[in-house]
């Protein structure tokens, strides 16, 4: 009755009341779903932190729903005057709203993300048959339930609407929703200005959360020095992101006072490992641990953190903030090993002096020569070595960069230019190869072949458009081009053998930590990675640098931006259009890329 005979303009303005007060009582159920994301995340613990939390919770969830009031359902308001249909939709939309924001919570709770389009595949993939999946197929259960709830909440708000409008609390519900927004996007200007962790940690605790930050119009109208604040950011401690390792590295047994040498020889692939290229090497390869299908963690200089680190790249960025040591060099350390690192380059690149080897001596050569440089480098390792004293364990790295301005040493004039890149590309790694004559030719001179053990591989390798995608060089994509590498290791004691099982750079820190060193510690607590010798079928490897993620299976390749966006690829990395990724490898993938940080405040 309530509407007969009530004009078109009655009606609209009924609805329009009528959607307020039905925005607000979902906005109090979106705050009710929305506390397991404060039980998921930390409790803050100053005042200050817990004050910031209680108004961006308000202000978050109050913002949100009313927006998507405002953006879909009041334009609605006057294209269905129909009290009936118009209801009906509103229902049917917050339904599905909160639904979406209760498989959001079970998400950030599982795998501590928010639903993007990864997430979404990981979670509903039909490949399903996980406990994570089993919860959200018991939280769509509750859907019917919801459409019900609503549906009553629909009639109830509507027949006291008039009741609720006399009451006069509509505008100091408001302005107590607004000001709960405006404070917490401004509480959080300050502590972004001013680094106040306990405020920025919470940044991304709720869904499509993006906290205000405004450095540079502070500093125009006066607010925020400019020195003064990079000061503070220079001198503001790093946040403790990356808890590495999990637990106390435990040792069970008395290390093997084997000298370590591990050898970098920059942008090799595998297959350059033959006997006509590289006669040297090959030769090294018959008496030494042959991994003939090994990874590198990354397609650039990263390769060289997950070698070292045992970890993919996504954590290099923490790592590198709190000036974590790499767990396999400070146990050398603490077992007194000494120290001797040598580079072609003088470790140019700024993975070392600021990740790797921060707190270690770092030898120089002469650039400025002729010289070959590299030969400099094995020169400058072949004194030092000598030096060292008897019974006294080391480790040296030697860095080779000869191949990495081969596009300089064409070998041809006649041809394509793709054909003179990889003339130039195999006459340096022929160069390569006798520099690694020189390097055996020291070793066997020093009487090191009986108690030293020695690694050769690479940073990543070098693509010449094999995948017919324009991709010359590496960093441009995850394909075996880019990233398979030799890895050779020489381990007196152990028979010399040829390894076909799938190993990754990960893998080479856990394999020193348990096999040389004595560690008893799972692998799982101090690295991405396993035991190279455990020739068990796994399921992918990890790959990929700050902004993408590859998970690298017998079958495909998937690639991950930061955006959860996701590609996936043949073994020939030809992109596959209409195929989904796997379920559990990208569950574990994800999980993987979590498990070594700790939430702080």
């Amino acid at each position: 009755m309530v509407d007969k005979g009530n004009t078109y303009g009655e009606r609209v303005s009924r609805l329009v009341g009528w959607g307020h007060w039905f925005a607000f009582f979902n906005i109090i159920s979106a705050m009710l779903i929305g506390t397991r994301y404060i039980a998921q995340s930390p409790w803050p613990d100053t005042l200050l932190g817990q004050f910031y939390l209680a108004v961006s919770w308000v202000g978050h969830f109050g913002f949100l729903v009313f927006a998507l009031y405002l953006l879909i359902l009041f334009p609605l308001t006057f294209l269905i005057p129909s009290r009936k249909l118009f209801r009906l939709v509103a229902v049917c939309f917050a339904t599905v709203g909160l639904t979406l924001l209760l498989v959001d919570t079970q998400a950030y709770q599982s795998i501590s993300l928010h639903l993007n389009p990864v997430v979404w595949e990981v979670l509903f993939s039909d490949e399903s048959n996980n406990a994570v999946t089993a919860d959200l197929q018991h939280l769509f259960v509750v859907l019917p339930l919801i459409f019900l709830i609503e549906l009553a909440l629909s009639e109830w708000v509507w027949h006291k609407q008039r009741r609720l409008s006399h009451k006069r609390v509509g505008r100091p519900i408001a302005a107590f929703f607004f000001v709960s927004f405006i404070a917490s996007h401004l509480t959080y200007v300050w502590a972004d200005a001013y680094f106040y962790g306990p405020i920025t940690s919470q940044r991304a605790n709720f869904p499509l959360s993006y906290p205000m930050t405004a450095k540079s119009f502070m500093q125009k109208h006066g607010l925020l020095d400019h020195d003064e604040y990079l000061k503070r950011q220079a001198e503001s401690e790093a946040p403790d992101l990356v808890k590495y390792p999990l637990e106390p590295i435990e040792f069970n047994r008395r290390p093997n006072d084997l000298n370590i040498l591990m050898v970098s020889v920059n942008n090799l692939r595998a297959d350059a490992l033959n006997k006509q290229q590289m006669p040297n090497a090959y030769q090294f390869a018959q008496h030494a641990l042959n991994f003939t299908n090994h990874y590198s963690s990354s397609n650039d200089m990263f390769g060289m953190f997950g070698l070292f680190y045992g970890l993919p790249s996504s954590y290099a960025t923490s790592i590198r903030a709190q000036a974590s040591e790499p767990v396999m060099l400070k146990s050398l350390q603490e077992q007194h090993y000494q120290f001797g690192l040598f580079s072609g380059a003088n470790f140019d690149d700024n993975i070392y002096s600021e990740t790797l080897f921060r707190d270690l001596p770092m030898a120089k050569v002469d650039l400025s020569q002729d010289k070959d440089s590299d030969n400099q480098a094995i020169a400058a390792w072949s004194t030092w070595a000598a030096e060292q004293k008897k019974g006294k364990p080391w480790f040296s790295f030697i860095e080779l960069t000869t191949l990495e301005d081969f596009q300089m040493k064409s070998g041809s004039t006649k041809g394509s230019a793709a054909d003179k890149l990889k003339s130039g590309y195999q006459q340096s790694v022929k160069h390569a190869d006798a520099e690694l004559g020189q390097l055996f030719s020291a070793i066997r001179e020093l009487g090191l072949a009986d108690n030293t053990l020695i690694v050769i591989t690479s940073n990543h390798g070098i693509e010449f458009n094999e995948t017919k995608t324009n991709s010359w060089g590496a960093g441009s994509n995850y394909s075996k081009y880019q990233l398979q590498v030799p890895m050779m290791i020489y381990w007196p004691g152990k028979v010399p053998g040829v390894y076909t099982h799938r190993t990754s750079h990960l893998d080479l820190s856990v394999t020193l930590m348990q096999d040389l060193l004595g560690v008893s510690s799972k692998p799982s607590d101090f690295s991405s990675g396993r035991n190279m010798f455990d020739e068990s079928k796994r399921r992918w490897i990890i790959a990929g640098d700050s902004r993408e993620l590859a998970l690298i299976t017998d079958q495909n390749t998937t690639v991950i931006d930061k955006f959860g966006n996701f590609k996936l690829y043949d073994q020939n990395y030809h992109r596959l259009q209409d195929e989904n990724p796997t379920l559990p490898v990208l569950m574990q993938g994800l999980t993987e890329l979590q498990r070594f940080y700790t939430k702080t405040n």
